[in-house]
């Protein structure tokens, strides 16, 4: 491994947990929460309606902590990342909010994550509005990791995590779609744990 010290940044949802919009979608028998930046690109206006679903529905920040707690990481995704843990520092970079994934985020041994928030009523647990933690921030998470003179490997499965990947010192695909590696056939492909592992080791000089 490279004398540098080397931080790894991890995706969350796809990487190490399932997709929690399309588990709610699941969950809960309301098939317009299955509308993903796919369907609607503009991202604010795709919260507006995903929360006005939520609240059309009467779904609370408590109901979703239900849905949410019922699911499981993708499977050996602990063992995975508890692996890594033990080879260079971790920091999850995602684009869910704090307050829905903490129930999955218990399950992967609370690691450190990145993310945004919900603005929540805890009288009720009605959410009321949702904040960003900045614009674009996994590729400016990387920025400033590589500033502090880090080494910077990133994973991801979308192209919400093309910026991440670029800006990284080596930026790895994780079980993504045909289409995105199509469109960026320069980063390297891995579809299991194993295989994920297995391409640290021989490419990166992680141990075993």
């Amino acid at each position: 491994m490279n004398d540098q010290m080397t931080i790894a940044c991890l995706d969350l949802e796809g990487v190490l947990i399932p997709e929690i919009w399309i588990g709610l979608a699941e969950k809960t028998g309301i098939e317009e929460l299955k509308l993903t930046t796919r369907d609607i690109a503009d991202y604010d206006e795709l919260m507006s309606k995903r929360l006005g679903i939520l609240d059309q529905n009467g779904l609370t920040l408590k109901d979703i902590h239900g849905v949410v707690a019922s699911l499981d990481p993708l499977e050996g995704a602990r063992d995975f990342l508890e692996w890594l843990q033990n080879q260079v520092e971790v920091i999850i970079l995602s684009d869910t909010f704090r307050e829905f994934a903490m129930p999955l985020i218990a399950k992967l041994g609370n690691p450190t994550m990145f993310c945004h928030s919900l603005s929540i009523d805890y009288e009720t647990y009605k959410i009321k509005s949702y904040t960003l933690r900045q614009k674009d921030q996994k590729r400016k998470a990387v920025i400033a990791l590589k500033s502090l003179n880090f080494r910077v490997l990133s994973m991801g499965d979308s192209y919400n995590d093309l910026s991440m990947l670029e800006e990284a010192d080596a930026g790895i695909f994780f079980r993504p779609t045909k289409k995105i590696t199509e469109e960026y056939p320069d980063f390297p492909v891995t579809q299991t744990y194993e295989e994920l592992q297995k391409h640290l080791c021989s490419v990166h000089g992680f141990r075993p």
